[in-house]
């Protein structure tokens, strides 16, 4: 999987906000292609990979291994959002050891469950993603990476 379109201070943008917030809404789409959306613990590379945890029999990780796009939302009642797309995948060997350290720093509550062999951990490379602070009258709307779009 080749590495995402941020750099520079959308990086940062992207890397901040998913440390501090911790979680969101992962949406893939399912057999028929209708969406399907999940709340889950999220952490992220310093390469702006996010990352997830999942049971390999879940039907998000059936439904990106079928169709690997992905649309997450990294927000709340704090007043900033994340929006993002991209692509997912299970990486595997270095790759995957590298996001499971990303998630077992950002969660080391859950460090136990990247040994079970039923989960699986998912990374989701950016291919386009808007963070916004709603805090403001007006809102700042900052679009971070786009054009290439999952």
């Amino acid at each position: 999987m080749t590495s995402s379109g941020l750099s520079g201070g959308a990086l940062e943008r992207v890397v901040a906000q998913v440390r501090a917030v911790g979680d969101g809404v992962v949406s893939s789409l399912g057999p028929g292609g209708a969406p399907q959306a999940a709340f889950l613990t999220l952490a992220v590379t310093e390469r702006g990979e996010l990352v997830f945890d999942a049971r390999e029999g879940s039907r998000k990780v059936a439904n990106l291994r079928r169709d690997p796009r992905v649309a997450v939302v990294v927000g709340g009642p704090g007043g900033t959002t994340l929006q993002v797309e991209g692509v997912a995948d299970v990486p595997d060997g270095a790759d995957r050891e590298r996001c499971a350290e990303a998630y077992r720093s950002a969660f080391p509550h859950f460090a136990a469950s990247l040994d079970d062999p039923g989960i699986v951990v998912v990374r989701v490379v950016v291919r386009w993603a808007r963070w916004g602070d709603h805090r403001t009258s007006p809102p700042v709307v900052v679009e971070l990476v786009g054009g290439g779009r999952a």
